[in-house]
């Protein structure tokens, strides 16, 4: 796939999908600060690799987090969330262990999740949006 400006081009296919995710910890315990939400940005932009996805924005506060993903059509949301979600708890766990102890049964994420296409808005005041979510210190 080739990438002009905003728009991709696959083998069949010209496209522009954008996702915005918020994922929230268990319970909303305050388990993010500022050196986890950096930890999970490397983390979400690996798998979104991985589903030649990319992480256009990543921010947070101590309870939830905000992605926007770009991704390709052939990428279900809901396959992407999976990975996402799963990959991040079990590698944060492993590279912060005083985290680990913040989890509620060693589950960070609520088995819930908010995903809103962004088709009809502007990409930039959606990742302005992101940006301003208050990163835990």
């Amino acid at each position: 796939m080739t990438q002009d400006n905003d728009i991709r081009r696959g083998r069949h296919c010209v496209f522009q999908m954008h996702v915005h995710l918020v994922f929230v910890a268990k319970y909303r315990r305050k388990v993010f600060d500022a050196a986890a939400i950096d930890t999970l940005r490397g983390i979400f932009a690996k798998v979104c690799t991985d589903f030649e996805a990319t992480l256009v924005e990543m921010d947070g506060e101590h309870d939830h987090v905000h992605l926007l993903v770009a991704y390709p059509p052939k990428v279900a949301v809901s396959a992407l969330v999976n990975s996402l979600k799963g990959v991040s708890s079990r590698l944060l766990r492993q590279e912060r262990q005083d985290i680990q102890q913040r989890y509620w049964k060693g589950v960070l994420w609520s088995p819930s999740y908010f995903a809103a296409s962004c088709g009809g808005a502007p990409i930039s005041i959606v990742r302005q949006y992101i940006e301003q979510q208050q990163t835990s210190t």
